[in-house]
């Protein structure tokens, strides 16, 4: 057996150039100021503010709202129904607006103040100086299918989130046999603050003042553009058809199985 060789006792010789440590920099801290960290636990600080609109109940209408919405979304939508959904550009909508704006009735105020001007002059006998019919805004589906079919109309206002959207559903369509522009705008309520209501379903220009009759012709020829020109492609498309996530992943998921089997096959 051959013998253990004994330990020389030789050291390592060390590296050429030692490896300095980081050298960490102390920060100077005041000592009067005690460092206090917050403790969320139970029954310790104030919980910090988070999102908690998941774990909301929701009122019964908005749930409504929301659900009609994704259904909208998911099943096919005839386009009688999707035409709704391509509302006027905001540039042109701010120019029809502008000047729909300048004919708006009178508010229920406006109207007593008159009427009571009127009786006072009359009864201190005094002569009541007698003024045009005013040019305002029509506004009520019955007085605007009137005006439609009578052919008197220079354009008409249609909402697109009118409930139930029956109540106008046949309105374009009225207004392109008769040959009356048309358009279809955001809010309903939009159009109701024009007319001093809630909302307001439709409304509709029957004349207006000779200084803004080519404002109205420019926005008459760019509604037709929009609407009555893109008709015959609009009643071709259907909407809705749009899944959400998990059904996207659902169908991937067979679309994979199904192509990884006829790999197989070949």
């Amino acid at each position: 057996m051959a013998p253990a060789k004994k330990s020389t006792g030789k050291k390592v010789a060390p590296a050429p150039y030692p490896i300095k440590g980081k050298q960490t920099t102390k920060t100077v801290t005041n000592p009067l100021i005690e460092k206090t960290p917050k403790n969320f636990g139970i029954g310790q600080d104030v919980q910090p503010k988070r999102d908690v609109s998941r774990f909301v109940k929701w009122p019964h209408y908005v749930k409504l709202q929301r659900q009609k919405k994704i259904i909208y979304q998911r099943l096919k939508v005839p386009p009688a129904l999707n035409q709704f959904t391509h509302v006027l550009d905001k540039n042109t909508a701010t120019q029809l607006f502008k000047l729909m704006h300048k004919y708006r009735p009178e508010s229920k105020t406006e109207k007593r103040d008159r009427l009571r001007a009127a009786a006072a002059a009359k009864a201190e006998k005094k002569e009541v100086a007698k003024t045009d019919k005013p040019v305002v805004i029509k506004y009520g589906i019955n007085h605007i299918t009137a005006l439609i079919e009578a052919k008197k109309a220079q354009l008409v206002v249609i909402a697109d989130d009118v409930d139930p959207i029956e109540l106008v559903l046949w309105l374009p369509a009225l207004c392109r046999k008769m040959g009356v522009p048309y358009c279809i705008v955001k809010g309903k309520a939009r159009l109701g603050t024009l007319v001093h209501q809630k909302t307001a379903t439709a409304l509709a220009l029957t004349e207006v003042s000779a200084a803004d009759k080519a404002e109205l012709a420019t926005l008459v020829s760019a509604v037709n553009a929009n609407f009555t020109g893109k008709w015959e492609e609009v009643r071709r498309h259907w909407g809705g058809g749009i899944m959400g996530p998990k059904s996207n992943a659902k169908m991937a998921k067979r679309a994979a199985l199904a192509a990884k089997e006829i790999a197989a096959r070949q």
